[in-house]
């Protein structure tokens, strides 16, 4: 029997390749297997006190409770109270948004970019570390590792400009913030939290921070630079498998008319003394979302009437803003509803209490990698720094004096365990946002970063067991 010859199109759907689900459809499934999971997952609890207006959990005090499985009702309103729950994040990442629409508008964005690429174009390779090493470092003194949502539409333009793909970009300031959270120097809601419950002097150990800092910047700048080489030099190379127009980032960034206007030039020499003010209020007086919404929302109706624009016209740039990342803002909510399924279900602490008990079967010189390993997982449940530090440090502080460490190792892995993941997990909202701001599919960005992650991994274990040996204390 002669076969039918197979046609073209038969060809092409079994060549097609996997794509990857909505981002939505990814959260809701997830979501709806947390709430599965209560079902199957034992109940249990701590004990809970308050410490410094945190509640902390009591070690010694789980115990399983009546099983409370997630019912129906819960599990259709959980995104709404995802929303709730995030609802100034949301609206600070709006502001964002906002903010530079009209700083777009207003021609400051084309002016800082025209500005690096007349100082930095003919450097090549340069602009990496100029952008990575100031943003790692602000990231560690101030713990604001969501200013990536300020930094990627504001610098995309430039690399896409100096012949770079939107995954190099992207990659720069999302390495950049990561590695800043990840070993923080000064940070105060991941590690501030974490040292008070473990009774440290607040920041203390920044000396052996800074080196680690140092190591993994370093080698987060040399693996984005040999990505951005290869690519620029062969584009075909890319890992960025979508069909989008890269002028249309450009193209955002551009103003009708000429952008090196003396409007232009006063109103970025502002933006820049606010951005001053920022930091000042960030270090002074622990602003957080709801101040810097507010800051967002104030700086671009300054920028905006000192570029020329009317009332109206800087309402409207802010419609637009909001409308360019409301995606991106959303999924913060989404992103929460999946812990809050764990919660309801009162099996967020069966899972930490069983996570906590795996690293005391550990040789003791490993229970700090084991540490890392376990604050990781945590993470997925758990994306906040300072709710993760409350929920799992008071266990790990327990273990901690069990296995002969120095608490301030303690403190070293949580943070490696709960930063690293941060730009991989689906249930990190910023990093997904960030995703979506710069048009990456999520593959295209696991594809990219592995190799980095299992680099500062490793760098992550080798310190962790060096600061077992060496006593790592408050120093």
């Amino acid at each position: 029997m002669v076969k039918e010859p197979v046609s073209s199109e038969e060809n092409v759907q079994k060549t097609k390749k996997f794509e990857l689900p909505h981002i939505y459809v990814i959260l809701f499934t997830l979501t709806a297997l947390a709430a599965i999971a209560t079902y199957i997952i034992p109940a249990g609890q701590f004990e809970r006190e308050t410490v410094d207006d945190r509640e902390v959990i009591i070690p010694g005090t789980f115990e399983y409770v009546t099983q409370s499985p997630v019912g129906i009702l819960n599990f259709m309103t959980a995104i709404p109270r995802g929303v709730q729950e995030t609802v100034i994040i949301i609206f600070g990442i709006m502001a964002i948004g906002a903010m530079f629409k009209i700083l777009e508008k207003a021609g400051v964005i084309s002016y800082i970019i025209s500005f690096l690429i007349k100082n930095f174009g003919n450097k090549g390779m340069l602009i990496f570390p100029v952008v990575i090493v100031p943003l790692a470092l602000f990231v560690s003194l101030t713990g604001n590792i969501e200013s990536s949502l300020i930094f990627i539409p504001a610098l995309l333009p430039l690399f896409l400009r100096l012949g770079y793909d939107r995954m190099a970009a992207t990659g720069a300031i999302l390495i950049a913030t990561v590695v800043g959270f990840t070993v923080a120097l000064t940070a105060p809601a991941n590690l501030g939290t974490a040292q008070t419950i473990a009774e440290l002097p607040l920041f203390s150990g920044i000396g052996y921070r800074a080196i680690v800092l140092a190591v993994m910047t370093t080698v987060g700048i040399l693996f984005v630079m040999y990505y951005a080489r290869k690519v620029k030099n062969d584009p075909s190379k890319s890992l960025i498998s979508d069909n989008v127009d890269n002028n249309e980032f450009i193209e955002q960034s551009m103003v009708e008319g000429n952008p090196m206007n003396t409007r232009a030039m006063i109103a970025t020499i502002v933006f820049v003394l606010l951005l001053g003010f920022m930091l000042f209020g960030i270090f002074q007086y622990n602003w957080y979302f709801i101040e810097l919404a507010g800051f967002y929302i104030f700086t671009g109706i300054i920028i905006g009437f000192i570029a020329g624009m009317g009332p109206s016209k800087i309402a409207e740039a802010m419609n637009e803003g909001v409308k360019t990342i409301l995606l991106g803002a959303l999924i913060v909510g989404l992103a929460r509803a999946i812990s809050i399924m764990l919660e309801d279900g009162l099996i967020m602490d069966t899972v930490v209490n069983g996570l906590s008990m795996l690293v005391t079967l550990m040789p003791e010189w490993l229970v700090p990698v084991a540490m890392m390993v376990v604050q990781g997982i945590i993470n997925f449940f758990i994306p906040s720094g300072s709710g993760q530090a409350a929920a799992t440090m008071p266990i790990m502080i327990g273990v901690v004096d069990l296995a002969d460490m120095t608490r301030q190792t303690s403190v070293l892995a949580f943070l490696y365990g709960d930063g690293l993941s941060n730009i991989f997990y689906p249930t990190s909202g910023y990093f997904m946002a960030a995703l979506v701001i710069a048009k990456i599919k999520y593959t295209d960005w696991l594809k990219f970063i592995w190799p980095l992650l299992l680099l500062w991994y490793l760098i992550g274990a080798v310190t962790l067991v060096i600061a077992f040996f060496i006593e790592y204390g408050p120093f």
